[in-house]
């Protein structure tokens, strides 16, 4: 392998270092999948990660597509329930598209079969001009030939799965250099953290990965279903326990709709279809309706103690008396929020309720598609157990540098509620969360820390270079990306 340059020495112009770049940040999620260039603020890409398959078998991409009511189209993902690629042929078409549809362009037609190339010559029986351009076809069809790419992965990730991502970044797409980072790791370089505890809410899974001075301890990982996907389900399995129950219709049911009071039934006009949409579509449609009220309704109770808990906030500091916390919430004003056919109400104690089962498991509510809940799935949990996987040394900062991240995170008062768990959990050393302000970028944490890492100019050194892969194979993926 060829030894790292010093970082004294300026970079030969086949390498990739700093301004002189534009390098390709790719963040792949099982929700969406970010794309965009290294020392940008925010990607410039977002596909959803969902894609449609017709019965041709043709493939759809993109937000306009998958949302278009079709008959006999099936919403389909290609990870698994853990986060981890399934289908590999589709998500390198996903990944593919979610670069060249905004930031790249497609690919271009190669020159034998662009019509500007009837030249005289030697030609074939069919009499067809002979070209000798199979290698200027091979470089016009990967699209990304000219761009050194940093792309995410779960923390988890095993090890097949790390080298055929190398394999379709160098392969398929030609691409000069690689790195493949950690998605806790680069949420923590969008903080500015090299020593840092991750606790990353996606949509599939909470993962939570302590970093030590850049380097991510893999005994630390730990990653439960607890997140953006659970939560809806839990606000699907509370509308349906309240009376009457909440009517869950999704924007592409109604044509029109009048305004009506609260808690009475819509007066929507409802579109009809001669084939109705398949139930995956009807269930992405919905599931968009559950964020917009996990987005705007769902509150985390804020602490301390927890829902349930003794109140110490009533008027006359009397918890003896059984006022608890859950008094105190529904004291508190509610949210409104109106449905896509114009149903509406005011939703006070349930929006609590929604999110609690993060913290406790008794909480949650029961649903019949998610195993019952223990209570080493909840986040204070999976935040103790990556800690004692820690040395004790090494607690104390990390506990002082707790970054939450994830477009999960976004719930209103999850950082204090994390922040008063944690030290009810560990009273001794400082507890610090730090949550930023700005929800695209702590929706985006991970792209943000790719973007950062990709644009510095000491990391040239770490790129993987397409010589260093023809002389290794995907197998240096292990050695180098760590």
């Amino acid at each position: 392998m060829a030894s790292a340059m010093p970082p004294t020495q300026a970079p030969a112009n086949a390498e990739y270092a700093g301004d002189e770049i534009n390098a390709l940040v790719l963040d792949p999620g099982s929700y969406t999948t970010r794309a965009g260039f290294a020392g940008e603020d925010t990607p410039k890409s977002v596909v959803p990660t969902s894609y449609g398959s017709l019965p041709s078998g043709e493939r759809l991409f993109g937000e306009n597509a998958i949302h278009l009511p079709r008959p006999d189209m099936e919403i389909r993902n290609p990870y698994n329930s853990d986060g981890i690629v399934e289908d590999w042929d589709t998500a390198a078409r996903l990944w593919e598209y979610s670069i060249t549809s905004r930031l790249t362009g497609a690919k271009q037609t190669p020159p034998t079969r662009n019509g500007l190339n009837d030249r005289t010559g030697p030609r074939d029986e069919n009499g067809d001009v002979e070209m000798e351009m199979e290698q200027a076809e091979d470089q016009q069809e990967q699209p990304l030939a000219e761009f050194p790419l940093l792309m995410s992965e779960a923390p988890w990730n095993p090890t097949k799965a790390r080298e055929k991502t190398m394999e379709i970044a160098m392969e398929e797409w030609g691409v000069p250099a690689f790195f493949l980072a950690k998605t806790g790791q680069l949420a923590a370089y969008s903080q500015g953290k090299a020593t840092a505890l991750v606790v990353d809410v996606g949509h599939r899974n909470t993962s939570v990965t302590a970093l030590w001075e850049g380097m991510v301890l893999r005994k630390s990982i730990f990653h439960t279903h607890l997140a953006g996907s659970w939560l809806n389900s839990q606000i699907r399995a509370m509308f349906a326990t309240l009376s009457p129950p909440v009517p869950l219709v999704p924007h592409y049911m109604v044509q029109s709709k009048q305004p009506v009071d609260a808690n009475t039934p819509s007066a929507a006009t409802y579109t009809t279809f001669s084939k109705p949409p398949t139930a995956s579509f009807r269930q992405l449609e919905e599931d968009r309706v559950l964020t917009s009220f996990k987005e705007s309704v769902v509150q985390a109770w804020q602490g301390p103690g927890r829902l349930d808990s003794p109140s110490t906030n009533n008027a006359n500091n009397n918890s003896s008396a059984g006022y608890t916390n859950v008094d105190y919430a529904k004291g508190l004003p509610p949210k409104p929020f109106e449905m896509p056919d114009g149903w509406n109400s005011v939703f006070g104690i349930e929006r609590f309720k929604v999110a609690e089962g993060l913290f406790d498991h008794r909480a949650a509510y029961p649903t019949p598609t998610q195993p019952e809940l223990k209570g080493e799935s909840t986040l204070p949990s999976l935040l103790s157990r990556s800690l004692q996987a820690c040395d004790v040394e090494t607690r104390a900062p990390l506990l002082n540098n707790v970054i939450l991240t994830g477009a999960g995170s976004l719930i209103e008062k999850l950082p204090e509620r994390l922040q008063s768990d944690l030290q009810t959990m560990f009273p001794n050393p400082k507890v610090r969360v730090l949550a930023n302000s700005s929800a695209p970028e702590r929706k985006f944490g991970s792209w943000v820390g790719g973007s950062v890492l990709g644009s510095l100019g000491t990391f040239h050194q770490m790129w993987v270079s397409r010589q260093e892969y023809g002389e290794f194979g995907a197998g240096i993926v292990e050695k180098r990306c760590k």
